[in-house]
């Protein structure tokens, strides 16, 4: 048999048998080791107390306790071991009965975080940041885990909502885009909390996120509450510079600012200038500028704003008609008071309390006592009854005239007469 050499192998070193296992996996006596906390009972320590043994060291820990949340194990401050530790059962009865009432369809993950959020404060070595960076890291949590858990503490009204909102925002799992500042934003407007919500602003354009015309309305509606007009007249140039579009709740909103600062004139030429955009504003935009009007007395300015929420194809109700009767009636127009009620009366709707204390204001100022039983008389027999206010401006009147009781006789006299002849009064 001949032999090649090409098909000959050569060893420097000897070959071990087949049938024998070699070694693969030496032992690196440099390796830092890592050993988890082992609860151990003792005999010695009460019965609700555990013992945790950790490198020849023996912790008691009170489980009847709620304590911290996680177990640091750290070994030359290279790498941090985290272990997830369960709420104790000594918590009251208002944090049982919240965690009682968590949704049953929320995950295990996200029902773990609640627990400790329901119960945080309890220790005082509490830390925030440091749950939820455990949480994140042990539970892996998702965006959906994030909000399902913002939604609930929401529910709940939690103190901690905005802390573990900000701090869910540097999270890369929340995936946080600029819809999510606006909320805050928002939130902390609704809030009163104004350096908060510009803080918040600061931070969402230093991480890279464009500001959008949402985002910036939230901001005037805000300025616009706090009473800062300066500050939401600034927001608003700057949407105009940005190119944003302008939609009806940012023309709105600066509308309110300048109706809460007393500038209803400036909020009407916004209105007039969102008609020639083919741009309506909201019904409530419209009754704060026909109360600024009514408020001051000024007729013309409440007649035109009136028009317009008839142009806006909004219908207008008692509450309206009332703001515009009682701008008249303020302007001392008695006339007026009475064309706007007959005007409604005539539109078919039913007049208000309000409504008829300012007709029969016109009738007390004017001294017309027969026209205002008139009135009276003609609503009883629609079935309209007098409200409070109505009824106090009568009151003061007959009293003045000292007629109280001659007014009680007829209008007693009256309604015997309608039972008698059966008329319903509807």
């Amino acid at each position: 048999m001949n032999i090649h050499a090409s098909n000959m192998l050569t060893y420097t070193y000897p070959i071990s048998h087949f049938n024998t296992s070699t070694k693969t996996h030496y032992f690196n006596p440099y390796r830092n080791s890592f050993k988890t906390l082992i609860p151990v009972k003792s005999s010695v320590l009460p019965v609700n107390n555990s013992v945790w043994i950790k490198k020849n060291k023996i912790e008691t820990v009170d489980e009847e306790e709620v304590k911290l949340r996680v177990k640091y194990e750290e070994t030359e401050g290279e790498k941090v071991k985290l272990k997830w530790i369960e709420i104790g059962t000594n918590i009251s009865d208002e944090q049982k009965h919240a965690i009682s009432k968590l949704p049953f369809k929320m995950t295990k993950r996200c029902k773990a975080l609640m627990k400790q959020l329901i119960c945080f404060g309890n220790n005082q070595e509490s830390d925030l940041n440091q749950l939820l960076t455990s949480w994140v890291k042990i539970m892996k949590p998702q965006r959906c885990d994030w909000l399902a858990v913002l939604k609930e503490l929401t529910n709940l009204d939690h103190p901690l909502l905005f802390e573990v909102t900000e701090l869910a925002l540097l999270e890369e799992s929340f995936e946080a885009n600029v819809r999510d500042y606006t909320k805050i934003i928002d939130g902390y407007a609704k809030k009163g909390r104004i350096l908060n919500a510009e803080n918040a602003f600061c931070a969402m354009k230093t991480r890279g996120f464009v500001c959008d015309q949402v985002t910036l309305t939230s901001l005037i509606n805000m300025y616009s509450k706090n009473g800062n007009l300066q500050r939401a007249e600034e927001t608003f140039e700057d949407m105009k510079l940005l190119g944003l579009p302008l939609d009806k709740r940012a023309y709105g909103s600066m509308i309110m600012a300048y109706v809460r600062a007393g500038i209803a004139g400036r909020g009407e030429n916004l209105l007039i200038e969102m008609d020639s955009q083919e741009i309506y504003a909201g019904s409530e935009v419209y009754k704060a500028l026909l109360r600024a009007y009514s408020t001051a007395g000024d007729t013309k300015g409440a007649q035109r704003v009136f028009d317009s929420i008839q142009f806006a194809g909004i219908a207008p109700d008692e509450r309206l008609c009332a703001l515009l009767m009682n701008a008249y009636m303020v302007s001392g127009d008695c006339t007026g008071v009475r064309t706007v009620f007959e005007n409604m009366r005539s539109a078919g709707l039913k007049p208000s309390d309000k409504c008829i204390a300012l007709i029969l204001s016109s009738y007390e100022k004017e001294s017309k006592l027969n026209m205002a039983l008139d009135l009276l008389i003609g609503l009883e027999k629609e079935g309209i009854m007098v409200g409070q206010e109505a009824s106090d401006i009568l009151a003061k009147w007959f009293r003045k005239l000292g007629v109280v009781g001659e007014v009680e006789l007829v209008l007693r006299e009256y309604t015997e007469q309608e039972d008698k002849s059966k008329t319903p009064a509807f």
